[in-house]
Order: structure tokens, then C-alpha cells, then sequence
């Protein structure tokens, strides 16, 4: 006596789970331009890596004897998968039934996969498309009476942040626990076009009285609401990319820097550029006119592994890069100022942006290599609107409270409290400075006429009286004067920078590895 019959009745259970929405709502969903949940999965991971847990979950329908007629799967799938030949937990929410929303679904399924991220150590992977919430106001009527709003395995999501790395694609209109379930995660994407995030939708918000909802273009309103160029600029989301493989490309390569869990170490990778390369452009990189800008990502590509930045966030916060990269193979995080938007200068935002970064290098023990060139916080009203000077203080206290090591080259300016968040002076400064160091509590330019006031006005000739002055404190200022005094600690070629930072990202890593 085998078990043929009941095998027989799984395979079939399976095959209709493969249906997912059915036929016409597939259809649809792949007339929108987007994959449906079982095509994104097997993009995402490795080739054949996939393995579906809980796949004939779902809502049975049975004839009047009991016997099976068809299967409603639930709109959310997981499983055991591996990229880049390490193990993961992929994700993936079905909005070909009922819209990936919830009450379609089991809780459970969703929690089960969050409980095996931290319980077994392995980074979550969450491919959202709906809402993946409570359902609809029509669900209340079959209910039969509302509800205090909970949301089962929140706790799981948290542990999950404190324990694996978390990566988010939001690949359509996502609402709700849907839009919560992107944000809670240590890097996100959206895909320009196809991706929404609201809090609730245009039809919810047109009830309430602002207009969006338009019969005659719904995507525009549901774009004008909620689409990337609003939350990638914002940092509700860090990343904005152009199509759904271009998100899958991104997550893996971010996984490709982390380790698989907190406590773990991230892997070097086979070194394939010369620690020892130097760069004869950096030498000329820096103008000597004070004004001018350059280009902070052209330094970042000259510094670091060929080929291996990684810029997160570039849309936001835009006065800091932040970005993962190598160093002969060894992962780092880096921060660098830029020059090029408000002058290099912090503001809300770009203190914001510098405090989840470094607590994110931190957290997965990343040394974390700064190339400052920081003229110091925003001012100004509207500066002091945004609240700018506690933004910043919180991103300077994540350097401070950082324990992983920290590297930091001075390319040009250093002013103010901004320009104190370089790194942890109560630490060990591992410091270089370039020849172009500007550095001090202000900028000389802005006070000199304040601090000199009296001198001016009983000169026979302010202006030349002016210009004096500016020459004596040109030679104050030099950064030589400093190294004198050894208030900075070494004076580099800019040139050297690769190699010298080469080196601390083999000390650092040394130091993690007895840590570990």
C-alpha cells in the first residue's frame, strides 16, 4: 500500500498554486510591465537555487462529497534561496490575488518567514507589490465588526533589523503595512514608473478632501502621490532604478558587501587592483581658487577598487556620499562630502542621511573610510526651520558612538561642529590631510571683518588694511602650521591616499578579525 493517491493530490495542489491569480490576472499583471511574484523569485536568486516553503497555502474550494476543485493560493511566497552562492530568506507578495493584500493571505506565512531570517541567521529579502495589510473597508462588513489595528509579527521585523540585513523592493503600488514593510529594512529600491509608496492610496486620500484621485490617468495620480522622484528624494527610500532587473542587480550586489548576519564578518573579495596604484590626477583634483568645486565621485573612483563603489542614496541627502566599496578586496563603508551641492555643507537631510549610514556600517562591522571636505552646517532661516543643528548633532554623536574603525582624509575644508564629526577625537585619529587643508572653528573669509572691525575703521584705507590682514592670516592658516604643531597628524600627497588607505583597510580588518 503506497501513498500514491495523496502525492498525486499534492502535485495537483501544486500545479494550481503555479496558477497563482489565474490566467486573466497574470495577464494583467504582465500588462503593466511587471513580473509576477514566481518570475521575480527566480530572477532575484541564483539559477535553480529556490526552494518554496509553504507553497500549497491557501483558500481550498471543495464540491458537495469534499473533493478538491481548486486552490486560492495565499498572495505571499517565500523560501530558502542562495545569491551570490550564500543563503537567504527571498520573498515575494502575489498582486495577482486580491492585490497582495492580506486578508486574502495567512498571517502566519508572512511571520514564518521573518521568524526564520533572525532565528536562522540568514539576510530577508521582501519583493512588495500591495498592500499586505488588514484588506479593505468591505472586509469589516464580512467580518461583522471592526478592530484595534495590530500587526501580527511586527516584533519579528524588528529583531530583524537588530540581527540580518534587510533588503526592500517595492515593485508596485504599496500601501500601508506594504509601504511599512519597505521602509523597515537597511536598504530599499524602487523601480521609476512602477513603483508607488503611500501611506493609503489616492482613492483614501481623495475621501479626506486633496485631490488625486483622476478615472481619467490613475498611474499619474498614484505617481503625483507617492511615486520614487517624491520618496527617493526624501529618504523614505534609498535607491531609485529603471527597471525590475536593474533592482535585482542592485540587492545583490548590496548583499555582496554585508555579512549574513551581525557577528558575522563580510567577506573579502580576490584583490584585482594594485593597493600600491597612484593616481597622478588627485594631485591636481582640489582647485587652489577657494570657490570652485570639483568632483567628489571622480576622487572615489580614483581612491578605491576599480569598479567597486556603490552609492546608495545619491538622490537624497545630497551634500554627503555615502557608498560601499573595496579596498585591495576588503569591504568599507565611505562617506564623502560634496562639494558640488550646497557647497559641500550639511543640512537636515544630509545629517539624517550620514546618521543611518554610519549606524548601518557599524552595526555589520564595516570600517568606515571619510573624505572630508565639510564647510560646515547649513545656515540660515530656513536652516533653522528644519531643525538643522539637531539633525546634525545626532549624526556627529553616531560617529562618536561608532566602535568600528575609522579612517578619515582631509581634502580641503573642516569647519565648525559639521567639520569636528569628521571622526571621534576622543579616539585614535587615523588622519591625513592633503596640502589644499583649510580647517578652523569658521571660515576665516566670513569673519575677519567682524573680528577686525576696529582696525578698519581707524585705517586710512580699509580696503588695503583689509587685504593686509588677509595676507598675515593666509600664513596662519596653512596647514603646515598645524602639522607643527601636530594638530593634524600627517600631510600627504594626494597621490598616496590609495595606498595609505589600502593599508588601514588591512589594519582595520585585522583588528575586526580578533574582535570576531
Amino acid at each position: 500500500m503506497s501513498w500514491a493517491k495523496e502525492l498525486e493530490e499534492l502535485r495537483q495542489r501544486e500545479a494550481l498554486a503555479e496558477q497563482m491569480g489565474g490566467p486573466d490576472k497574470v495577464g494583467r499583471q504582465h500588462s503593466r510591465g511587471k513580473m509576477d511574484a514566481r518570475a521575480r523569485l527566480a530572477a532575484l536568486v541564483d539559477p535553480g537555487s529556490f526552494r518554496e516553503i509553504g507553497k500549497i497555502a491557501g483558500k481550498g474550494s471543495y464540491d458537495e462529497d469534499g473533493n478538491l476543485v481548486g486552490v486560492l493560493p495565499a498572495p505571499f511566497l517565500f523560501g530558502k534561496a542562495t545569491v551570490n552562492g550564500r543563503p537567504v530568506v527571498a520573498t515575494a507578495d502575489d498582486f495577482t490575488i486580491r492585490g497582495g493584500a492580506a486578508d486574502a493571505g495567512i498571517s502566519r506565512k508572512m511571520v514564518q518567514a521573518e521568524k526564520m531570517a533572525h532565528e536562522m541567521k540568514l539576510p530577508i529579502i521582501r519583493m512588495i507589490d500591495g498592500t499586505g495589510g488588514g484588506g479593505s473597508v468591505k472586509t469589516l462588513e464580512q467580518i461583522g465588526a471592526t478592530y484595534i489595528p495590530a500587526v501580527p509579527g511586527w516584533s519579528d521585523v524588528v529583531k530583524n533589523l537588530d540581527t540580518v540585513p534587510v533588503v526592500a523592493l517595492a515593485l508596485g503600488p504599496t500601501a500601508g503595512l506594504g509601504a511599512a514593510r519597505v521602509v523597515a529594512s537597511h536598504y530599499s529600491i524602487m523601480v521609476k514608473g512602477l513603483s508607488q509608496i503611500f501611506a493609503a492610496g489616492p482613492a483614501v486620500v481623495d475621501g479626506l478632501g486633496e485631490s488625486y484621485k483622476g478615472p481619467e490617468d490613475h498611474q499619474r495620480a498614484k505617481e503625483e502621490l507617492g511615486g520614487s522622484e517624491i520618496h527617493t528624494r526624501n529618504g523614505v527610500v534609498d535607491d531609485e532604478v529603471a527597471s525590475e532587473a536593474e533592482a535585482f542587480a542592485r540587492a545583490r550586489h548590496f548583499l555582496g558587501f554585508m555579512p549574513e548576519h551581525v557577528g558575522q564578518l563580510a567577506r573579502r573579495t580576490k584583490p584585482h587592483d594594485d593597493p600600491n596604484r597612484r593616481e597622478e590626477a588627485l594631485l591636481s583634483l582640489v582647485p587652489r581658487e577657494e570657490k570652485q568645486v570639483y568632483s567628489m565621485r571622480r576622487c572615489l573612483d580614483m581612491v578605491f577598487d576599480k569598479g567597486t563603489v556603490f552609492e546608495i542614496g545619491r538622490l537624497w541627502g545630497r551634500t554627503a556620499i555615502t557608498a560601499l566599496a573595496r579596498l585591495d578586496g576588503w569591504p568599507v563603508a565611505v562617506l564623502a562630502s560634496d562639494p558640488s551641492y550646497l557647497g559641500g555643507s550639511w543640512d537636515a537631510k544630509t545629517s539624517e542621511k550620514v546618521e543611518r549610514f554610519v549606524k548601518l556600517a557599524d552595526q555589520f562591522r564595516l570600517p568606515i573610510v571619510h573624505l572630508v571636505d565639510n564647510p560646515g552646517f547649513m545656515i540660515g532661516r530656513e536652516a533653522e526651520i528644519a531643525g538643522t543643528i539637531r539633525y546634525g548633532v545626532q549624526a556627529m554623536n553616531a560617529v562618536y558612538k561608532a566602535t568600528v574603525p575609522l579612517a578619515s582624509i582631509v581634502l580641503r575644508r573642516a569647519y565648525g561642529i559639521a567639520g569636528s564629526a569628521m571622526s571621534n577625537a576622543e579616539t585614535y585619529q587615523y588622519r591625513y590631510c592633503w596640502p589644499s587643508g583649510d580647517w578652523g572653528s569658521l571660515p576665516i573669509a566670513g569673519g575677519l571683518e567682524v573680528a577686525y572691525k576696529s582696525d578698519l575703521e581707524a585705517a586710512e584705507d580699509p580696503a588695503a588694511e583689509l587685504a593686509a590682514i588677509r595676507a598675515r592670516l593666509d600664513k596662519v592658516t596653512s596647514p603646515f602650521r598645524s602639522a607643527e604643531r601636530f594638530n593634524v597628524e600627517d600631510i600627504i600627497d594626494p597621490r598616496d591616499t590609495r595606498p595609505l588607505l589600502c593599508e588601514f583597510a588591512q589594519l582595520a580588518w585585522r583588528k575586526l578579525a580578533s574582535e570576531a
